[in-house]
């Protein structure tokens, strides 16, 4: 994520937080024409695990609070939430384990990130996730495929090393299906399992289906 800390409001039509008069934006990757989306000159565009599909930029707005600048640190739209509620003096001890941190000397100050790994996804077909400059994208499906970038040097994601440096990949690898352990099982995929593979067939009655709109 890439934040602006600037002076002036700017508030584009999409997902964005609006605190004590000022603003605090996370962008979502725009969508136009075909799919995926062309985020260049980082890779793909959404609805993939490239940086073209999950790289966004952030802004945050207060002028007595945060000194305008620019930074290119790791911050993740999790972290959002305890970084207001510390803001805010509010305590998370009676939350359930987060994955976010606070970062508003990040956003604040321009701090170095205390964030060393993004997690980009992790499912039954496929994961990624990031640890410093190296990332990791898993598919698991057939047909199998693992692509390992150094981003500091190939933030277009063009050169796979993961044959040069396959302990990294194990460890990455390994990471993915440590978190892969731990979460609950995708109830949107296993319902798809269920509905292909085991419910019965239903037919829908036209005359119903075409008179229920959009």
């Amino acid at each position: 994520m890439q934040l602006f800390c600037a002076t002036r409001s700017w508030c584009p039509s999409t997902t964005f937080w609006r605190w004590c008069g000022n603003f605090l934006f996370a962008g979502d990757t725009k969508v136009e024409g075909g799919l995926p989306a062309s985020n260049a000159p980082l890779r793909d565009g959404k609805g993939t695990l490239y940086d073209g599909g999950t790289k966004v930029a952030a802004l945050a707005n207060w002028p007595a609070g945060v000194t305008p600048g620019r930074h290119d640190g790791l911050i993740h739209v999790v972290d959002m939430f305890p970084t207001l509620a510390d803001l805010a003096g509010a305590s998370t001890a009676a939350s359930k384990p987060l994955d976010g941190m606070d970062v508003w000397p990040v956003i604040a100050d321009g701090a170095a990130s205390p964030r060393s790994e993004i997690v980009y996804n992790v499912d039954p077909l496929m994961g990624a996730v990031r640890q410093g400059d190296w990332k990791l994208v898993w598919k698991a499906a057939l047909p199998p495929a693992v692509e390992l970038f150094n981003l500091a040097d190939d933030p277009a994601e063009t050169r796979n090393l993961a044959a040069e440096l396959p302990d990294r990949v194990a460890a990455l690898q390994d990471r993915i299906v440590a978190l892969a352990t731990e979460m609950a099982p995708p109830l949107l995929l296993m319902e798809a399992v269920r509905l292909t593979f085991y419910a019965p067939l239903v037919s829908g009655d036209p005359s119903v289906l075409f008179n229920q709109g959009d």
